[in-house]
């Protein structure tokens, strides 16, 4: 797919978060409920992360309480409730949400409701209904009359009796009503217009907005409706460039925004950031608090503009700098290396899968082979994927034919077939090493590996996320995240919710004998040491025949 001619990419992609954009997932980031006894318990606990506001540590919570107590009708709705009140906060931190979204006229919003409606019915990778959707988006406005964030934008002055008023006018009269069409869609959205309206004040595009992302909340969690800052984000991570100062980062409560990665060559680590720092402060403001989100939008500028950080380093050294925002290339190869010279082990780390990414592949092995590389060790632990397109042509420099993967969707263009082209493949003993942050595109690759037999697998099962998401461009800047197929093994197989076992497991990658393992240092990297075991082992036997 090209953007030029459709504005579309097909993409296989988790939450890739460079910079600016506001979510950062972890398969390793599981909360941990051994401790509670029961399922009530755990909801509890959950609970007062809520009243808390930590949403995204309530989800965790609720999550792995799930995997404990399968199917527990409180938990599910719990987790649902946080997922929702966590989409609300998100997006009232979201300056283009307020300032564009926020301020469309009735119609407009309408337009954009019929126009997401009509795109999930049409392409969403299985059938849902109207009524379905719709549903969706009258539980989250439910949800909203009493969530702080909404209520102190838009309910000011609301009585506590008219809310209750609404809410319960909203389950007797609209929740799961029968929803034919997308004409009746949209009739029934503007009467609900007009009951808040009328009730509480309430302006329509509000309204509009809870049911086109909380309709939303019946498709799967890879999709969803794109803000303009947020579709400008994800399309400058895929084509690899975008404004700011270079930086991963996720929120950990109390202790401030937690850089997950700071990029080669940019502001960030010309200003001494590194990985596993904290940034504690942002402008002057404590954002220790803070989520992912807030702390985005005060790193947001212009490029040229100026942002004062307070940082927090290994060892617990606090220092203010002054970094200058400016267009950053986003690398997906970011380390290559001979790791064993007298062998002729190489080794490079990719990151991610995007438009640059087999130019980069390309160079990188140039750039081994011209080392004396005989052997290679490819890295894709906590590659959360990217273009799809890319995964295959990546492939192809590894694997001299046969099919390489497969999509499957609803619509004629999502079924595809990617095979090997027999040019430029490199035939050297190779390794892949994975976790359970390698995902999607990664799992493309990881997929081909083992089913065509062309390498040794080690590490840790994969994140088990085997969909692709197009990202559609929608009306007033705004983008749709929608899963429109399945991918599949050579051998077609789908590892969706399940992960791909390695050949061999090493059980924690990051615990050494002499200490914690700190990312970066190959020397205590148990993956590449196991890695170098069997490449040296095959190596000695190639050489004693």
């Amino acid at each position: 797919m090209r953007i030029a001619i459709r504005r579309r990419f097909s993409a296989v992609l988790c939450a890739l978060v460079l910079a600016m954009p506001a979510t950062a997932w972890s398969a390793d980031s599981t909360v941990d409920v051994s401790e509670l006894a029961t399922a009530t318990e755990a909801l509890r606990t959950g609970e007062q992360l809520e009243e808390a506001h930590h949403w995204g540590e309530a989800i965790q919570l609720y999550e792995a309480a799930l995997k404990r107590w399968e199917k527990d009708a409180d938990l599910e709705y719990a987790l649902r409730r946080s997922r929702v009140h966590s989409g609300i906060a998100r997006r009232y931190t979201d300056s283009s949400f307020q300032s564009r979204m926020l301020r469309q006229g009735r119609g407009e919003a309408l337009n954009l409701l019929e126009e997401v409606l009509a795109r999930v019915q049409m392409e969403y990778v299985t059938p849902i209904s109207a009524t379905r959707f719709i549903a969706h988006g009258t539980e989250s406005l439910y949800m909203a009359l009493c969530n702080d964030r909404f209520a102190a934008e838009h309910l000011p002055t609301a009585d506590a009796d008219s809310i209750d008023r609404v809410k319960g006018v909203l389950i007797r009269d609209y929740w799961n009503r029968r929803v034919g069409s997308r004409l009746q869609a949209r009739t029934l959205v503007s009467e609900v217009c007009e009951l808040t309206q009328d009730e509480l004040g309430l302006r329509s595009s509000a309204v509009i907005m809870e049911y086109i992302f909380g309709g939303c909340n019946a498709l799967d969690e890879y999709s969803h409706l794109l803000t303009p800052d947020r579709y400008d984000d994800l399309t400058g991570s895929i084509q690899g460039e975008f404004v700011g100062i270079g930086i991963e980062m996720v929120a950990e409560a109390g202790k401030g925004m937690h850089l997950v990665r700071v990029l080669e060559e940019s502001p960030a680590e010309d200003g001494g950031l590194r990985d596993g720092y904290y940034i504690e402060m942002i402008e002057g403001k404590d954002c220790r608090d803070f989520t992912t989100d807030e702390a985005a939008q005060l790193l947001r500028g212009v490029s040229g503009s100026l942002v004062t950080l307070g940082f927090r380093d290994h060892d617990d050294n606090y220092t203010q700098g002054r970094f200058r925002r400016r267009a950053v290339q986003v690398r997906s190869i970011t380390k290559v290396q001979m790791v064993d010279e007298e062998n002729g082990v190489g080794y490079f780390k990719q990151t991610g899968f995007q438009s640059s990414t087999v130019d980069e592949l390309d160079a990188a092995l140039a750039e081994l082979q011209r080392k004396g590389m005989k052997s290679l060790i490819w890295d894709v632990r906590g590659n959360p994927g990217g273009l799809l397109d890319a995964a295959a042509r990546v492939l192809d420099r590894f694997i001299d034919g046969g099919v390489l993967v497969t999509t499957e969707g609803r619509s004629y263009d999502q079924n595809q077939t990617f095979s090997a082209r027999s040019w430029q493949t490199l035939d050297v003993p190779l390794v892949l090493l994975v976790d359970g942050n390698s995902a999607s595109a990664s799992e493309i690759v990881a997929g081909a590996i083992l089913d065509r037999k062309r390498g040794h697998i080690v590490g840790r099962k994969t994140y088990g996320k085997w969909s692709v998401q197009s990202i559609i461009h929608m009306p007033g800047g705004t983008g749709l995240k929608l899963t429109t197929a399945k991918f599949y093994s050579p051998d077609h197989i789908n590892y969706s919710g399940v992960g791909l076992e390695p050949h061999e497991v090493v059980d924690d990658a990051y615990l050494t004998g002499t200490g914690r393992h700190r990312p970066g240092d190959l020397s205590t990297d148990q993956d590449v040491g196991r890695a170098l075991e069997l490449l040296r082992k095959r190596y000695a036997r190639n050489t004693s025949r």
